[in-house]
């Protein structure tokens, strides 16, 4: 793991220790070094990869830490069903259904769209897991179905826990604070300025990401590509969540405007790109197909084509064009999402 965890990471864990979870994931994920990769792109960079894949529950990613947050175990109290939505493929509807099956409970899934095969990727996964699917025309109309499948349960004599889509909630970006602390720990007493790259969608976890930075006082480059969403409807998210989630932790230890100041500055220093979306959300781009083989050959990395391939061909890019400046250590945050891959 590293070196003993610095003052502000114990303050932020403390902050964070009275809030319930409920534990899945496998952590902390290694920081895998990257040295061909590195000689690849840029040999005066340092490369490594967060390896938020491996986080284990439901075949892992990044739901898994914000799902731990969803389920507070106060909030669990009583349910018989979980209820969510996602596309045909949603990697959160994966990881909800399996936590839905782990914790004894039923699980309803409003999903946009047919897939072209459900006995395969996540969607075949999303029945494995024994979900029910309902099926909506399109995105628009997911949050009305979630309503419609939450009163019928309770009209049937349940409780339904509805999970926002993504678990991109102020709650749920409190698992990105633990990563944050995790990578600046196993960074252990390097010294070079660091850049995080992480695919950023619904917002949650980079999110995350921004407050951890803002409590432990780490002056990072946060870099969210979007794999779908205009970048500024991106930051709006983002950034909303993230003062959100600061406003539960602030109080405790009584610095709220300081922290929220921080979360605020922070958010607005990050960087946002659109650029790789290419024609839409889960149609892969040349560029996107070009940074699987590259992480696949030079790191032994299996990305997914919908999120982090493009997050990777946006790393990449920004690494040859020189945008990265020389000597940094660039992180890529790998949030899984390989199903995807066998769709």
């Amino acid at each position: 793991m590293g070196p003993a965890l610095d003052q502000p990471g114990k303050v932020a864990l403390r902050r964070l220790a009275p809030i319930g979870r409920t534990p899945l994931a496998v952590v902390p994920t290694p920081l895998l070094p990257a040295p061909a990769l590195a000689a690849r792109l840029r040999p005066d960079l340092r490369i490594s990869i967060k390896a938020d894949a491996w986080t284990g529950f439901g075949l892992g990613g990044n739901k898994v830490r914000k799902l731990e947050y969803e389920l507070d175990p106060a909030r669990l109290r009583s349910a018989t069903e979980l209820v969510t939505a996602g596309g045909p493929h949603s990697n959160h509807c994966r990881v909800t259904a399996a936590a839905a099956a782990h914790l004894g409970l039923r699980c309803t899934l409003v999903i946009n769209g047919e897939p072209e095969d459900p006995r395969r990727g996540n969607a075949g996964l999303h029945r494995l897991l024994g979900a029910r699917i309902v099926t909506v025309a399109d995105r628009e109309a997911r949050a009305l179905a979630m309503a419609e499948e939450s009163a019928r349960i309770e009209a049937e004599g349940g409780r339904a826990l509805a999970v926002p889509l993504g678990a991109s909630t102020p709650r749920g970006a409190l698992g990105y604070v633990h990563a944050t602390v995790e990578m600046r720990t196993q960074l252990g007493g390097d010294r070079r300025p660091v850049w995080i790259f992480t695919a950023a969608s619904s917002g949650g976890t980079i999110a995350g990401l921004i407050l951890g930075c803002a409590i432990l006082g780490w002056q990072v480059r946060l870099v969210g590509v979007s794999p779908d969403e205009p970048a500024a409807t991106v930051r709006a998210a983002a950034t909303e969540v993230a003062l959100a989630a600061a406003g539960r932790l602030a109080p405790q230890d009584g610095d709220g405007p300081g922290l929220v100041d921080a979360v605020g500055r922070i958010a607005a220093a990050t960087h946002f790109t659109d650029d790789f979306v290419g024609e839409g959300y889960g149609i892969p781009t040349r560029a996107a197909n070009d940074a699987i083989a590259l992480f696949g050959s030079r790191a032994g990395v299996i990305l997914d084509p919908v999120y982090t391939a493009k997050a990777a061909a946006a790393m990449t890019a920004w690494i040859r064009e020189g945008i990265v400046p020389r000597g940094a250590h660039v992180i890529f945050l790998h949030t899984g999402g390989h199903p995807a891959l066998f769709r």
